[in-house]
């Protein structure tokens, strides 16, 4: 995975908007408002952080070691993932569906709809 196919996998997801509230070296990709997936720029490698069930995130870093504690995010809920070609596109994308499902499954329900 690079940069790019990254970038366009989020971005295809359901009210997905691509955002740099750190500054233009940071991207972040939020639905509703919410952050699901911080992309840094100025890296040496392709790395990015996702939000992570706790207990998940704590298997993911013990089987993974591309799988590192969330850097400047809160350890118990956010990984880093550095893309060095250990583990492949589709697990890397299912880590970016879990963090977009953990924030979309905590978002406030509309009022006045059916479910």
């Amino acid at each position: 995975m690079n940069i790019e196919l990254l970038r366009e996998y989020c971005l295809l997801k359901n009210s997905v908007e691509e955002t740099t509230p750190f500054g233009p070296d940071v991207l972040v990709f939020k639905v509703s408002g919410k952050m699901f997936l911080l992309l840094p720029l100025a890296t040496d490698q392709l790395q990015f952080n996702v939000k992570c069930n706790p207990d998940s995130a704590l298997e993911l870093r013990e089987q993974y070691n591309c799988v590192k504690p969330g850097y400047h995010m809160n350890k118990q809920h956010w990984n880093t993932i550095i893309v060095d070609g250990t583990v492949s596109t589709k697990i890397l994308k299912e880590w970016i569906d879990h963090s977009y499902d953990l924030i979309v499954a905590g978002l406030p329900k509309k009022k006045g709809s059916r479910q």
